[in-house]
C-alpha cells in the first residue's frame, strides 16, 4: 500500500533520541497495561489532565509529534491532489437531521449550543462532531456540473464529541484530527478514492510512525453512521486489543441525495454525486 512514497525516519525514533525518560514511577505493563500507557504518557511530558472533565491538554513535545503527524500527512495529501480548506466549527442543528442514520448514530454525542450573546438562540447549534453535514451543503453550492468534480477538501480542525469514558490521547471530548471530504462523478471513483486514502494512512503508519497496522473493511455494526461501506488501519496493543488508528468511508449518494449536492453529466442530465470522508486524528500520536 506504499504507492511509491518514499520512506522517512519513524516518529517514534525521533521521540526517543528528545527524552531520556525516567522508568521509576511507570506501573509495569504486565500488572496494569491501562495504568502503564497513562504514566508513560505524563512521564514523557505528553499530555496534562485539564480541569474540564474528558478535555485534555496537549503540552509542547507531544503537539510536536503532532507535528510531525500533520507534516508527513499532509504530504501525502498534497500528493494525491488534496487541497486544505476549513469549515464552521458550529454547524446549524438541522443539518444533522438531513441525514438520519447519521443524526441517529452521533446524537449521544453531540454538543449543544442553545444561548448565544445572553439569548436563546433561533436554533441550536451542533459544536462540530465531523464535517460531513456542513460541507455537503457548501457543495451543494459548489458543485453545478461534471466539470466541477471532483472535489479534493481536506481540513485540519479540532471536534467535540462527548465522552464520559476518556484516556489521553485515546478517546477524549475535544481531539485535533483532519477530515478529507470529496465528491466524484461515479460510484467507481469514489471506491477507487476511499481505498487510496486508506492506502496513504497505512503508509504513514508503517513507514513514518513505525507502527504496523491491520487495513480492512468495518462490519455493519461498526460502520459510520450514514457511510455505505467504511474501512479502518487498526494498530494492535499489547494487551491484545486493537486501536482503530484512521478510518475511510464510502458515503454512497446518502448526503449527495440529504444535501441535494447534484451536477448536470455530459448528457446533459441531473446526476447526485457520490462522495467520501476519511479521517486521523491526535489518538496517533
Amino acid at each position: 500500500m506504499g504507492r511509491g512514497y518514499r520512506w522517512t525516519p519513524p516518529l517514534i525514533i525521533i521521540a526517543r533520541s528528545k527524552r531520556n525518560v525516567s522508568q521509576q514511577g511507570v506501573t509495569p505493563q504486565s500488572e496494569d497495561f491501562s495504568r502503564w500507557y497513562t504514566d508513560v504518557v505524563q512521564k514523557a511530558d505528553l499530555a496534562d489532565y485539564s480541569p474540564v472533565r474528558g478535555c485534555m491538554i496537549i503540552k509542547p513535545y507531544g503537539y510536536e509529534l503532532w507535528e510531525g503527524v500533520k507534516g508527513g500527512l499532509d504530504r501525502r495529501f498534497k500528493e494525491t491532489g488534496h487541497q486544505n480548506a476549513y469549515f464552521p466549527l458550529f454547524i446549524p442543528e438541522s443539518f444533522l437531521k438531513k441525514e438520519a442514520e447519521h443524526v441517529e448514530g452521533f446524537s449521544p454525542e453531540l454538543a449543544v449550543v442553545t444561548i448565544g450573546g445572553g439569548k436563546e438562540l433561533e436554533e441550536p447549534l451542533i459544536v462540530r462532531p465531523t464535517s460531513e453535514t456542513i460541507i455537503g451543503w457548501a457543495y451543494q453550492k459548489w458543485i453545478k456540473s461534471y466539470r466541477d468534480l471532483p472535489v479534493l477538501i481536506n481540513q485540519w480542525a479540532n471536534v467535540v464529541r462527548w465522552e464520559l469514558r476518556t484516556r489521553l490521547f485515546l478517546r477524549t471530548m475535544e481531539f485535533l484530527w483532519q477530515e478529507g471530504h470529496t465528491a466524484y462523478a461515479t460510484y467507481d471513483d469514489a471506491q477507487e478514492e476511499t481505498m487510496r486514502m486508506l492506502g496513504v494512512y497505512a503508509d504513514f503508519a508503517i513507514n513514518d510512525a513505525a507502527i504496523p497496522v491491520i487495513p480492512g473493511r468495518k462490519s455493519d455494526q461498526e460502520r459510520f453512521a450514514g457511510a455505505m461501506y467504511s474501512y479502518s488501519i487498526e494498530a494492535m496493543m499489547r494487551d491484545g486489543k486493537a486501536l482503530q488508528s484512521g478510518t475511510s468511508h464510502n458515503l454512497g449518494q446518502n448526503f449527495a441525495k440529504a444535501f441535494e449536492i447534484q451536477f448536470t453529466d455530459e448528457n446533459n442530465e441531473l446526476q447526485h454525486c457520490w462522495t467520501t470522508s476519511w479521517g486521523l486524528s491526535t489518538r496517533m500520536v
